[in-house]
């Protein structure tokens, strides 16, 4: 039985003796939970929120939630807002004052409880962030004061710097989870992988993802994007220098040497200069790197994973990607399909969005508005998750209340013809069939014009059988 339920049965008991088993069983669970009534006055609220929030017991049972915690108001309390919306709130960050003044900070669950049909309470399980917030920022100072200060901070080994895990990768596509499995897969063993999709679907987390799930994980993770540095630089900072290369060169590790035992993601691999790709070939080969100006040849252990952003054929023909290079690179290929090819899961992420700036904003935005979910279904994304992310990023930055609505998306979203619901209503659409019908008396008018009224002719020129533009012309009622 869940908490709530608990809180729940605790409302409907009549008996005394009950209440206090029930109580007292409630009073065990080793999370906060803070229940109120209809009106926000609460009836239960057990040691381990009292804890939490800085306050006896007795100060807040049968006492309204905002005489007890003066800083929340009926917009930005949880427990308020699941009674007036009905709607549950998940792993909502809270910060609050308590009646001493003293700054709480809290990960919620808030739950509405029902009787019936008829609302008649709240319930809210939380756990303590205010300690660990404490922690981290002594933690962030000491780390000030004792590091020495550096231009280039080098990763230290064994430390991964991927922070994605497949779990973190958010979908309700079959052909998405298809992936997520052949990541899983393919996490094991050491080939390179090939990453394609358009900008801003997630290629990186997707790398992060397979390297956290590699036998590799605590290895360094090192990411760096091929278009993002000149190509005079990109060697050196690849394969690492030797001290009197060029002027002012000194013995310094490249990339390669930095991720040694881990994982190298190289985006954009098609940005790479067509000598450096001859380079990472050999590599890919023997293992072997050599540093400019160096003559020591190193063995490294790394995995490649390389991503395009553009597809693999049209780079080739361009000759921005060598084509030996694909060939070795695309041992494993993953192809991320665009945030339109997978529409179904556009309100999950949308909801996930809201969480994450609720939780950095310090805001209670509960839904997204119909019309809202409606207008990012029909709108073509270019831009992908990232868009949708940054879409919901900029609403929440000049929202006030708890409902995303038209007005807070982005106008070059929310003013997209293509897409606009209001759009729909002004447009007077024909029939598909009287559209199919026009376009193909268009079409055979045009062909017999063409032949001087010969059916044969006309017939090849369209591409189809005599017998079956005879048909057709009977049927449109084209007179030859």
């Amino acid at each position: 039985m869940t908490a709530k339920e608990m809180i729940s049965l605790l409302l409907n008991l009549t008996d005394t003796k009950d209440k206090e088993i029930l109580h007292s069983i409630l009073s065990t669970i080793d999370e906060g939970i803070h229940a109120v009534d209809a009106n926000g006055v609460t009836i239960f609220y057990n040691h381990v929120a009292a804890k939490l929030d800085g306050v006896e017991g007795e100060e807040v049972l049968g006492k309204h939630v905002l005489d007890v915690f003066p800083s929340l108001t009926v917009e930005t309390s949880t427990l308020l807002k699941v009674i007036h919306t009905r709607k549950p709130i998940h792993n909502q960050h809270q910060s609050y004052y308590n009646i001493r003044g003293v700054l709480i900070d809290t990960v919620n669950t808030t739950l509405p409880i029902t009787v019936n049909g008829e609302i008649v309470g709240a319930v809210e399980i939380a756990k303590d962030l205010t300690r660990i917030k404490q922690l981290s920022e002594k933690l962030l100072d000491l780390q000030a004061k004792v590091e020495p200060a550096t231009s280039q901070p080098q990763p230290t080994k064994g430390e991964s710097g991927a922070k994605y895990q497949l779990i973190d990768i958010i979908t309700n596509d079959l052909s998405f989870k298809h992936l997520k499995e052949k990541a899983a897969k393919v996490a094991q063993t050491s080939s390179p992988i090939l990453v394609y999709g358009e900008t801003g679907t997630g290629k990186e987390l997707f790398v992060q993802a397979i390297h956290n799930a590699s036998p590799r994980k605590s290895a360094p993770f090192i990411a760096q994007n091929c278009a993002a540095i000149p190509s005079s630089l990109l060697e050196g900072i690849l394969f690492g220098t030797s001290k009197g290369s060029y002027t002012g060169a000194t013995d310094r590790p490249g990339l390669f040497e930095i991720a040694n035992g881990g994982t190298l993601f190289l985006d954009e691999i098609n940005s790479m200069p067509l000598d450096i790709q001859a380079k990472l070939l050999r590599v890919l080969e023997n293992g072997l790197i050599r540093r400019v100006g160096g003559t020591k040849e190193n063995l490294v252990n790394v995995r490649i994973i390389a991503a395009m952003n553009e597809p693999a054929e049209k780079c080739i023909e361009e000759k921005t990607l060598r084509s030996d290079l694909y060939f070795r690179l695309n041992v494993v290929n993953l192809n991320i399909p665009p945030l339109r090819e997978r529409k179904g899961d556009i309100a999950i992420l949308a909801e996930h969005f809201v969480r994450k700036y609720n939780f950095q904003f310090g805001k209670l935005v509960t839904q997204i508005s119909d019309e809202v979910l409606e207008l990012f279904h029909a709108y073509s994304w270019p831009g992908n998750v990232r868009e949708l992310e940054h879409a919901i990023e900029s609403a929440m930055n000049i929202m006030d209340g708890h409902t995303i609505t038209i007005e807070h998306i982005p106008q070059h979203i929310a003013g997209f013809e293509g897409t606009s619901i209001h759009e729909t209503n002004r447009i007077n659409l024909k029939p598909l069939r009287e559209t199919l019908m026009e376009t193909e008396r268009k079409l055979i008018t045009e062909a017999l014009r063409k032949t001087d009224g010969n059916i044969q002719q006309a017939a090849k020129l369209l591409n189809i059988p005599r017998q079956t533009l005879q048909y057709k012309l009977t049927k449109i009622n084209i007179e030859n």
